[in-house]
């Protein structure tokens, strides 16, 4: 897959002919994943490559909406994502206060047909164009039959219309499991392992503590069985996703630390892969190290529990 990061206003290069999505598409979950299919199904009958628009940063950053931006899958991983489903060519547009402000007249003429477009397919809630006035009829009009357009139906899932802000709110409740049905995959965050407290190590439970790089949506604090993949392998682990209250008083910055099962050694200077599983409690404070101690082995216990029950936790069943 090539990547092509675009600036508007956007010169005319030589693009080929290609059926294009179009779309945010925070989280690539499986609604994101039917609009990208509908696009590379038609690419291949039309015997073109099959490209994805996407838009970096977030536009409600770019608008003064939000401080801070934090996302479902920041650009690498969507990236990943894209390319995992056989999307040819991705083109990351810089979202500007200029581009923002370009009509959706212009958007269409000075930047998509551009990009020599055969086939653009959007989700049902499209919208694009200075204040999101143009839809996906908006897009039919101004091709003017020069690109078959395709707008593709909500996806639900046990009656709910599948999201973005669905997911974040499956996660914000740690309800992983459903927010692995909703993505099609377990959600997951990428971080390089770090020096922490060592305090693990003193109470027999070394853990590794990550420092993640990018500015991921993180769920519910708490303790979760998790897959960490590293070195080339999966490993499964007890993860604590939280503030550690019972060594300190104030609100520290939140950490994750992972006790891998079966493992011995150092991870440090190691990226990286948390993938979240199932959400077994709530971060407390505990009265003494000994208590906590306690709760860990029973943490442990009801992680290897669940994993002899479910074997195949990387997959989530639909």
């Amino acid at each position: 897959m090539q990547v092509h990061y675009l600036s508007y206003p956007l010169e005319a290069a030589g693009y080929p002919e290609q059926v294009i999505a179009i779309g945010y598409f925070d989280g690539v979950h499986i609604g994101h994943q039917r609009v990208i299919g509908t696009a590379i199904a038609m690419a291949q009958s039309m015997n073109i490559p099959a490209g994805v628009m996407t838009f970096y940063p977030h536009p409600r950053v770019v608008l003064g909406q939000v401080e801070r931006p934090v996302y479902l899958t920041p650009l690498k991983e969507k990236v990943r994502q894209l390319q995992q489903l056989g999307v040819d060519h991705t083109y990351v547009v810089s979202f500007t206060k200029e581009f923002a402000a370009v009509s959706p007249e212009d958007f269409v003429a000075s930047f998509l047909m551009r990009l020599n477009p055969k086939g653009v397919v959007v989700g049902f809630d499209f919208t694009f164009g200075r204040r999101g006035q143009g839809t996906a009829e908006t897009l039919r009009e101004l091709g003017r039959d020069r690109y078959r357009l395709e707008v593709v139906n909500p996806v639900t899932l046990e009656g709910e219309k599948v999201s973005s802000t669905l997911v974040r709110e499956m996660l914000h409740e740690g309800n992983v499991h459903r927010a692995a049905r909703l993505l099609g995959r377990p959600y997951r965050m990428i971080g390089v392992v770090v020096e922490g407290e060592r305090r693990g190590r003193t109470i027999g439970f070394p853990t590794a503590n990550v420092a993640l790089q990018e500015p991921y949506f993180t769920p519910r604090s708490g303790v979760y069985i998790v897959g960490a993949q590293c070195r080339g392998r999966l490993y499964y682990g007890v993860a604590n996703l939280g503030y550690k209250p019972t060594f300190h008083a104030d609100k520290a910055d939140l950490s994750i630390e992972i006790h891998l099962l079966d493992f011995s050694g150092d991870l440090y200077g190691e990226t990286i892969e948390v993938i979240f599983f199932q959400y077994l409690r709530s971060e407390k404070k505990f009265p003494s190290a000994d208590a906590l101690i306690q709760q860990i082995q029973t943490d442990i216990a009801q992680a290897r529990q669940w994993l002899n029950t479910n074997p195949s936790p990387m997959e989530p069943d639909h």
